[in-house]
């Protein structure tokens, strides 16, 4: 499924579309820059450049209406939710994509499906172009179907163009064996891209001809509990597109970044992590005109810069 881009934005921007940027403009070895979180994406690109597209991103909200579990606050979520809201009203973001573990584990499907309206009811509010990510904890209950359907998408991988630039959105709530998550048929650690999606995305990016970014839930960069099993796989079909730029993923709740084969892996800290505002963690991405993608991180979410080289 490739959604042709939107010429009529549905989020209200202070900016405008301008050309294409490749690939090669985005990755010469591209440098890393960290960049004050406190200040606004508009004032970072300032002076500097335009931007293309911008996107708000979120991640493992874990909504629950249940006590904390460790470190994970699951009520809190709402407050923390609306703060980033207050944000992405400043900032006018194009799109809003949360990247999975929307909600967390109920001890039934009806109660799962109260936390789901609950949280989606505030979510939905966003921005009418929105994107959800699924997460392991997103079908612990409900089957993908359901899961959907109450947030009224169609699918759970896919592709769009926005602003110039090509984002897919992928799924690795699948068992070894190729069957789906769901109803608690799983092991969270049991993550994979089953043969069908590779060759859906192989396609994709063989008829795409624009810069890609990724969205994830499971990490494609690593080989521990939380990456996706056949992640070099993944990898192997990102790299060898010459068109991917950077991948966006959460699951393992912390800040971190690799670069692997030119694409910049960006895993974003979790929403549920830590109690009171000072835990929170969201962020803005910009794609500028220029060539620069930038990354600001709001409270624990740290704020990166991949420079275009002149």
């Amino acid at each position: 499924m490739n959604n042709n881009d939107q010429t009529k934005r549905p989020c209200v921007t202070k900016f405008q579309d301008s050309h294409r940027v490749g690939r090669r403009a985005y990755l010469q070895d591209g440098a890393l820059i960290l960049a004050a979180a406190s200040l606004s994406p508009q004032m970072l690109l300032a002076e500097e450049s335009r931007s293309q597209v911008r996107v708000g991103l979120i991640t493992d909200l874990h909504y629950a209406d249940k006590p904390p579990a460790g470190s994970r606050h699951y009520r809190e979520t709402l407050a923390k939710l609306t703060e980033a809201t207050g944000q992405f009203e400043r900032d006018k973001p194009d799109m809003i994509v949360e990247l999975g573990d929307f909600i967390d584990a109920a001890d039934s499907v009806e109660v799962e499906r109260k936390y789901l309206k609950t949280i989606n009811r505030r979510f939905a509010a966003l921005c009418k172009d929105r994107h959800y990510v699924l997460g392991n904890h997103c079908v612990d209950t409900l089957y993908k179907k359901e899961f959907l359907g109450e947030v009224e998408r169609e699918r759970s991988y896919y592709s769009f163009d926005r602003g110039g630039i090509h984002f897919i959105v992928l799924d690795s709530c699948f068992r070894s064996d190729g069957v789906s998550y769901g109803r608690k048929n799983f092991r969270w650690t049991d993550a994979n891209v089953p043969m069908a999606e590779l060759e859906w995305l192989k396609h994709d990016l063989q008829e795409n001809d624009k810069p890609v970014i990724v969205f994830a839930h499971q990490r494609l960069d690593v080989a521990t509990d939380h990456g996706v099993k056949n992640n070099a796989d993944v990898r192997q079909v990102l790299e060898s597109s010459g068109d991917v730029i950077a991948v966006f993923q959460g699951h393992s709740h912390q800040n971190d970044l690799k670069q692997i084969g030119g694409i910049h892996y960006c895993t974003l800290v979790a929403m549920v992590e830590g109690s009171g505002a000072e835990s929170n963690g969201y962020s803005v991405m910009d794609v500028a005109d220029n060539g620069t993608i930038r990354l600001t991180g709001f409270r624990k979410q740290k704020s990166h810069l991949w420079e275009r080289r002149q």
